[in-house]
């Protein structure tokens, strides 16, 4: 049980700059992870097995990829409860991201707006914070997320995946595609017809002869974005499908500002997470669960603040949920009460 109540430690989190609460959270956790201190923040996890895409996950929340780029926290969060934890989006090189200011709050609408861009320290860190973690030793599933450059030009963005895919792939459970952040130039493009096509086609072929080398089958998910037409998401699902991808996360942030644009940094430019997603996101699961039928698994996010949101996305068709905005806003307590709504749905 947590020795630290998460409302004394937001008071003062949300008394500094969003991005220096976010830094100084993670230089915390990584702090002491592996000390006795990781008491102050532990919690029992949530026991509620499940097998999707071949892998057994202990419950079915999640960590979202972007709230640890580097990987620097995995046991950390893992202390948490987590049933499993996805850390990135790593691109090959190390880049800075966008100039700051580049991540806000909007409260009164339990959202937050970023325009981080990738920031990460490359893959060479990322590999070593995920060497020295052992969140998978105890039975938590980790995900790997992988992203381009962003001087990479969209025409040579395969070479970036295949690239981080080849370096993640030994240390990964599952190792998710992100193709749908709105804080890289023209990423999102690589979700339309001929694009996706070749990506997948390509990641596939690599990932056969990386299963072949290291002789295990690690899973592949795509991220997309909320922001999609029903003709899209059936684009994307038959590209799956066709290419043997094992699955999908539903959604990233979205770049619509309705009921937000009104707040203060409504308007700022970047992707909107939190619970004006909420909606958008169980609209695309709802779609892919119709189009890929009944078994194929797909991972929920978006907009989950407490144990019905959880819920709610499962009966959307989600088999997982991912937290990240929510757990901004109620911390660790949010995990536990999201993980045990599921279990006795």
């Amino acid at each position: 049980m947590a020795l630290i109540p998460y409302g004394l430690a937001r008071h003062f989190l949300f008394s500094l700059d969003a991005e220096q609460a976010h830094d100084l959270t993670l230089a915390t956790i990584a702090r002491i992870q592996h000390t006795p201190l990781v008491c102050a923040v532990q919690q029992r996890r949530i026991t509620d097995p499940v097998k999707v895409a071949g892998l057994n996950f202990p419950n079915r929340i999640g960590l979202a990829a972007g709230l640890d780029k580097n990987g620097q926290c995995i046991d950390g969060f893992a202390a948490l409860g987590f049933g499993f934890v996805e850390v990135g989006t790593v691109t090959p090189l190390p880049q800075p991201g966008n100039p700051k200011p580049r991540l806000f709050r909007l409260p009164q609408a339990n959202a937050l707006i970023n325009r981080l861009g990738f920031n990460n320290d490359g893959l060479d860190t990322f590999i070593a914070n995920v060497q020295g973690s052992r969140f998978r030793e105890s039975g938590g599933i980790l995900g790997l997320n992988i992203g381009k450059n962003a001087s990479t030009p969209i025409a040579s963005a395969v070479n970036d995946y295949l690239t981080g895919l080849t370096a993640v792939y030994p240390h990964a459970d599952y190792v998710t595609i992100n193709i749908s952040s709105p804080n890289t130039a023209h990423l999102r493009a690589l979700q339309n017809d001929d694009a996706l096509t070749d990506l997948l086609s390509r990641l596939q072929a690599r990932r056969a002869e990386l299963a072949q080398t290291h002789a295990r089958h690690v899973p592949l998910f795509v991220k997309i974005a909320p922001d999609l037409e029903a003709t899209q998401v059936r684009h994307i699902a038959k590209a799956l499908l066709s290419h043997g991808i094992d699955g999908v996360i539903a959604t990233n942030t979205t770049l619509s500002r309705e009921g937000v644009k009104h707040l203060e940094h409504g308007r700022e430019a970047g992707g909107l997470s939190g619970s004006p997603v909420m909606q958008a996101s169980n609209r695309i699961i709802q779609l892919l669960r119709s189009m890929l039928g009944p078994d194929y698994p797909i991972i929920g996010v978006g907009g989950v603040m407490n144990g019905e949101d959880a819920r709610a996305k499962i009966a959307a068709g989600a088999n997982l949920v991912q937290i990240y905005t929510g757990f901004i806003y109620r911390g660790p307590e949010l995990v536990k009460e999201a993980a045990m709504a599921i279990a006795r749905r």
